[in-house]
């Protein structure tokens, strides 16, 4: 028997996209790094600090109260978005002339800019001339988002919920229609009851693409700024101040370029391990 060669040609045709990708990605990373580690008042003249920013970012306790905020955000968006889209999932049809409709009504909300979602909202949500605001308070219910806390993050939540959601359904329907019928009919065959079938079948069936989009979705909902920015603007107070709202803060609002810049990169290597944990625990056993 012959051993089998795979031709390794086509890593040349790969290979000026990965080098030009890994450019654009390393020159702003080590400007940030360079950032961190100093201190400038303009006219490019810097001033060493060391790991000062780090041990002033690890302890303030405004990052800690944006990271809380952030994570109960993302928390709660999951445990939302993810049973949600698995749900509306399974009740769309997987033939007939109602799948292409369903299909275009669930990727509508994918298509509309994130600046373009926040200023909806807002005008929605208004509680003087807003549709959502008018029809709440008409209902007897004290709310208003510019102004109370909890309506405010009720509000953002219920935006991500409405924006996102249908990533989750078109990734979740995908790996219902890789099912094949040969399963369902065994299953009825054994009598097997609706709750089994979803159980044994239909959900791990679509654990890879499930792991998709929590991933996905984690990455996402933790990096939001631009919605929560043109809705909120992180008010009222901080409720709606993200870790991004804030660190946007940091380096325009105050122009502390080095503690930003530290910032920045605690924040990305906490997106990093996060998202490591999330799949290693997702894929667990998944050669078994």
């Amino acid at each position: 028997m012959t051993a089998r060669t795979t031709n390794q040609k086509a890593w040349w045709l790969v290979a000026p996209v990965v080098v030009l990708v890994a450019f654009n990605a390393l020159v702003p990373m080590m400007t940030v790094v360079n950032y961190s580690f100093q201190e400038t008042f303009g006219d490019n003249v810097f001033f060493w600090e060391g790991f000062k920013w780090y041990e002033e970012l690890l302890r303030s306790e405004r990052f800690h109260d944006a990271l809380v905020r952030q994570l109960a955000f993302t928390a709660t968006i999951l445990a939302i978005e993810v049973p949600l889209g698995v749900a509306i999932a399974l009740a769309m049809p997987r033939r007939g002339p109602w799948v292409s409709v369903c299909l275009v009504l669930m990727a509508l909300p994918l298509l509309i800019p994130w600046n373009v979602v926040g200023a909806m909202w807002n005008i929605f949500a208004l509680p003087d001339i807003g549709l959502l605001g008018r029809l709440i308070n008409g209902l007897g219910v004290d709310y208003n988002f510019t102004q109370d806390p909890t309506s405010a993050w009720v509000t953002t939540v219920v935006m991500d919920v409405w924006h996102w959601t249908s990533l989750v359904v078109l990734l979740a329907y995908a790996g219902l229609c890789s099912i094949p019928d040969a399963y369902y009919q065994a299953a009825k065959i054994d009598g097997a009851s609706a709750w089994s079938v979803f159980r044994h079948i239909q959900l791990p069936k679509m654990k890879r693409v499930l792991t998709i989009a929590i991933l996905l979705r984690f990455m996402d909902s933790f990096m939001i700024y631009t919605e929560p920015f043109v809705l909120t603007g992180g008010g009222p107070g901080n409720t709606t101040t993200f870790l991004s709202i804030d660190l946007v803060k940091v380096a325009l609002g105050q122009f502390d370029l080095g503690p930003a810049a530290a910032m920045s990169l605690v924040y990305f290597m906490i997106v990093l391990l996060l998202s490591w944990v999330f799949y290693t625990v997702m894929m667990r056993n998944e050669g078994t």
